[in-house]
């Protein structure tokens, strides 16, 4: 298990390996989070029942088909998603596509926390009768999970295996207590307009979540098994987030709601409702830091990684103070569409380019012009489609510029290689 003291940028080492199913409970955990259950209960109210189904389905088998390749290669180089985008991009490169990596992550770490201060005051007012300053909230919960993170993963592995037998007790209750609602079958025949397309529905839902795919090698490089990879992607985005998602619909249906918190109120477990709101919320925001922090040490090379993760801490809570994210979201929306093409290009340079040139002791290019050019491709059809309706391949605007991305590095790589052969051939 990686102490409080791990190197972050020398792979995993045996010691600190542990198996899988530790592994894919760190991931799982944030399933249980509460924009997993709105983004359900969004699904739910915005599309057909038929359609929204089946979007939960195969959106399920994409992230876990792009989380199970990419977690893989963590797993089986014991190197985390920075080092792995080093190896592809090269040094300067890399540092690039990392800064830009930490400032998204701690967006959305001020993101979320507004988010948790909300819910909570929520809670507090219906329970409580009163409310407390979003700041004080803040300003606690954003130490704690910083804190958390001071103590790497094996902390948050420790969190994330305490919480997840609760919040799978809390999620089956939920599941119980709608079905004495409403029956499923009544559920399944409920007749209600749609305002979002098949497409769009699969689109949120790999959207959202498909950056937490991207960066899995920094959980999975600690599995023991080189099959945890699979097994973190399978049990996250296969199993927990999608029942998540349905249990999310169908009491938003039997409580006629589109509020997960009013129905967590309504069953009349207020402790519960505290427990949803602070254990997913904590797990992913300890992963946002601890991600970020790995990003800026491999970037600048710094070695005290507690006072990275510290500034990048109190950075998020800043953030989240002045609510200054409420204007950035689309700012924020549009540097994580940059990062999807990365898996792409990481993908492909892993399982159909060279294997073997993954060990930390490779000397790396400053920049690999192939990956850069394939990333910039598809980043930039990644951005564009945030403003226009373009045409789609696979209906999934994230991977669209994922396989845009592996198709123009493959190629660019191959007639790197063929141009290579030539000029030997014409050297005397």
């Amino acid at each position: 298990m990686e102490s409080s003291h791990h190197n972050s940028s020398t792979p995993v080492e045996p010691s600190q390996l542990v198996s899988w199913p530790r592994v894919a409970a760190v991931s799982a955990m944030v399933s249980f989070s509460i924009p997993t259950f709105v983004t359900g209960i969004e699904l739910y109210n915005d599309m057909s029942l038929y359609e929204g189904l089946m979007a939960v389905i195969v959106g399920a088998i994409l992230l876990t088909v792009v989380g199970g390749l990419v977690g893989t290669i963590g797993a089986a180089t014991r190197l985390n998603s920075y080092q792995l985008a080093q190896t592809v991009f090269g040094h300067r490169g890399a540092s690039v596509l990392n800064l830009a990596f930490a400032l998204s992550l701690i967006g959305w770490f001020g993101v979320n926390l507004d988010l948790f201060s909300a819910s909570v005051n929520k809670v507090a007012l219906a329970t409580l009768g009163q409310e407390f300053a979003p700041v004080l909230i803040e300003a606690i919960a954003g130490t704690g999970m910083t804190i958390t993170t001071l103590y790497g993963f094996s902390a948050i592995n420790r969190l994330a295996a305490y919480l997840v037998p609760v919040m799978i007790a809390i999620t089956a209750w939920i599941a119980f207590a709608s079905s004495q609602q409403l029956s499923i079958s009544e559920w399944l025949s409920v007749s209600k307009s749609a305002h979002l397309s098949f497409s769009d529905g699969v689109s949120v839902i790999v959207g959202v979540i498909i950056i937490g795919a991207i960066i899995m090698p920094d959980i999975t490089r600690f599995s023991r098994q080189l099959s945890g990879g699979v097994h973190t992607a399978f049990w996250s985005y296969g199993v927990v987030q999608t029942l998540v998602l349905l249990i999310a619909a169908f009491s938003a249906a039997a409580f006629a709601t589109d509020d997960i918190l009013e129905v967590l109120l309504a069953l009349g477990i207020g402790s519960a409702v505290l427990a949803v709101v602070i254990a997913g919320s904590w797990i992913l925001n300890a992963l946002n830091i601890y991600s970020a922090q790995l990003a800026i040490s491999e970037s600048f090379s710094l070695r005290s990684e507690r006072t990275v993760t510290l500034v990048l801490g109190v950075l998020g809570m800043v953030a989240a103070f002045v609510n200054v994210l409420d204007y950035f979201i689309t700012f924020l929306s549009v540097l994580t569409a940059i990062f999807i093409p990365v898996g792409g290009i990481i993908a492909c340079d892993y399982y159909l380019i060279n294997k073997s040139k993954y060990s930390h002791t490779e000397i790396k290019k400053q920049i690999h012009w192939p990956a850069l050019v394939a990333w910039l491709a598809g980043a930039g059809l990644a951005v564009a489609t945030q403003f226009f309706a373009l045409p789609s391949v696979t209906q999934v605007a994230a991977l669209d510029a994922m396989l845009l991305t592996a198709a123009v590095y493959f190629l660019l790589c191959r007639a790197s290689a063929r141009h290579q052969a030539a000029a030997l051939q014409v050297k005397p």
